[in-house]
């Protein structure tokens, strides 16, 4: 059951359809990539010595290369390891000596970083940049017949953001990737052949792991030329590219729907937008809906179980006249198929509709564990069950809600606060571009609520509005007790607010 088999039968129904597109040309056909494929792997083998189960990284902007390189490592029976090309390279070095890689592919503005952090890579034999002739000879050969694998053999080892410590490595096999797989045909969209991906997301994660449904049903994978995120490029492409779907961060879709350049996208041209991440602020969404039309879809999941935990459909974010529409935009949707969502208590004890407690998850997406990490396997793996850390409650419709992290949660006075729900009202002033909320220290009452807020072009905010909006929509008590105007919130790699920066600042 090797996930490479997908691109097999892809290269069989779709042979002449083009698989992958560097900008607005296109660069192989599903038949060209799979004989290049095949080939990599000989190379693989042969020349790089590597064996089943062996660990391969790549620190790659996008580009069309990322995908040939997976499918080569999993055409040989490898394990890929995928790292964020805005790593740091203190970072980059922790991943290639934890995995144990034995080779590490990059694009040309890696390479040194990835040269430096080898230094502390003590299993690393050879750094291969795909622009040089010595990636190119990989295309020259005869053909290998697909390596065998079982269900449980590692094939993906995704590294966590580590916010708050070091990043874990959650064992991906390739039964976690065909059920996120065939869950993406049950619960997101089925894309017609020759239809297409943008890949705008790091290959490296979300965006990466829509390349299999996507490459199952015979889409081109699109590459922006530039690497990168550019809102114009992205509308360019999106126009230039049938049926197109994307996976965004909330806050790329922010920046697409805000950019002049969406005026330029063309009605029929964009399929799909999944989002996920992080849910988006409800008044972010419905300008989103407003300016889009009915391409939204919410997925809530994580590296642990791979953008499956639950979703929430085009049509619940589209169903404007139902009467809990802005209660529904405001959840994480529904369990997905393939997964089993409970709410329970930290005795792991199931909790009844509308009770917040951590949220757990059980299913065929979910990781083995961590990589050499018993220690943390066991505090997030319990009989089967995926302790996610994240605190929620279900509603009478079968919704879950997001209310935070549960080390994100603020206890004052003995009460808990959930941020998001302030950020939520925060966010209805014209004024606010961005706002996170955290706890403060109190003598008194435990913790304090502290709003940390970005402005609309640096434009001064009275507190006083700030406030009357909160008591206008919340209850006193979680209203924010002091307001930190800040320039620009601090980010990880993947565009999540670090609360712990935020934490420090205080």
């Amino acid at each position: 059951m090797n996930i490479a088999h997908l691109l097999l039968g892809s290269a069989q129904e779709f042979r002449d359809l083009p698989a992958l597109a560097r900008g607005t040309s296109p660069h192989l056909t599903y038949r060209e990539l799979w004989r290049k494929v095949s080939v990599m792997s000989t190379h693989l083998t042969g020349r790089f010595g590597l064996s089943r189960g062996d660990r391969v990284a790549f620190a790659m902007s996008n580009c069309v290369e990322s995908i040939e390189v997976m499918y080569a490592i999993w055409h040989a029976g490898l394990c890929a390891v995928p790292m964020n090309a805005k790593l740091h390279a203190r970072e980059f070095a922790f991943i290639l000596e934890n995995s144990g890689a034995k080779l590490c592919f990059v694009t040309p503005d890696l390479a040194e970083t990835i040269a430096e952090a080898a230094k502390e890579a003590s299993e690393l034999k050879e750094i291969v940049d795909v622009t040089t002739r010595s990636y190119g000879f990989m295309a020259v050969g005869d053909p290998s017949p697909i390596a065998d694998a079982e269900p449980t053999d590692l094939a993906w080892l995704f590294y966590t953001s580590g916010t708050t410590g070091r990043p874990k490595g959650a064992m991906l096999t390739h039964r976690n990737l065909l059920a996120m797989t065939l869950n993406y045909f049950a619960d997101v969209d089925r894309p017609p052949p020759g239809g297409s991906i943008v890949h705008a997301a790091p290959i490296s994660h979300g965006s990466g792991l829509w390349n299999f449904p996507m490459l199952a049903r015979g889409s081109v994978q699109v590459f922006p030329e530039s690497g990168k995120y550019e809102v114009p490029e992205t509308v360019e492409l999106m126009n230039r590219w049938p049926e197109c779907s994307i996976f965004l961060a909330p806050t790329m879709v922010k920046r697409l729907i805000e950019h002049g350049s969406v005026a330029d996208l063309k009605p029929d041209a964009l399929r799909l937008i999944t989002y996920g991440g992080a849910p988006m602020y409800v008044s972010d969404l419905k300008r989103a809906l407003d300016v889009l039309g009915n391409k939204l879809m919410q997925l809530y999941g994580q590296g642990e179980s791979p953008m499956t935990i639950t979703h929430l459909s085009r049509e619940y974010h589209w169903d404007r006249t139902h009467p809990r529409w802005e209660q529904r935009l405001a959840s994480a949707g529904r369990a997905d198929s393939c997964m089993e969502v409970r709410i329970v208590d930290e005795e792991g004890r199931p909790l009844p509709v509308g009770e917040v407690g951590e949220i757990i998850a059980k299913g065929d997406p979910v990781m083995a564990g961590y990589w050499n990490n018993p220690e943390a396997t066991a505090r997030s793996l319990r009989d089967g069950w995926l302790w996610t850390g994240d605190v929620g409650a279900f509603d009478e419709e079968g919704l879950l809600t997001l209310k935070d992290r549960s080390k994100d949660m603020i206890i004052s006075g003995g009460s808990n606060i959930y941020p998001r729900e302030i950020e939520d009202v925060l966010n209805l002033h014209a004024g606010v571009a961005e706002c996170s909320v955290v706890g403060r220290p109190h003598p008194e009452w435990g913790e304090e609520v502290v709003a940390f807020v970005v402005t609309r072009g640096g434009q001064a905010l009275p507190p006083a509005e700030l406030d009357k909006l909160c008591l206008d929509n919340i209850a006193r008590f979680k209203r924010p007790k002091d307001y930190k105007f800040i320039e620009a919130l601090p980010k990880n790699n993947y565009g999540k607010i670090l609360k712990t920066e935020l934490r420090k600042l205080l």
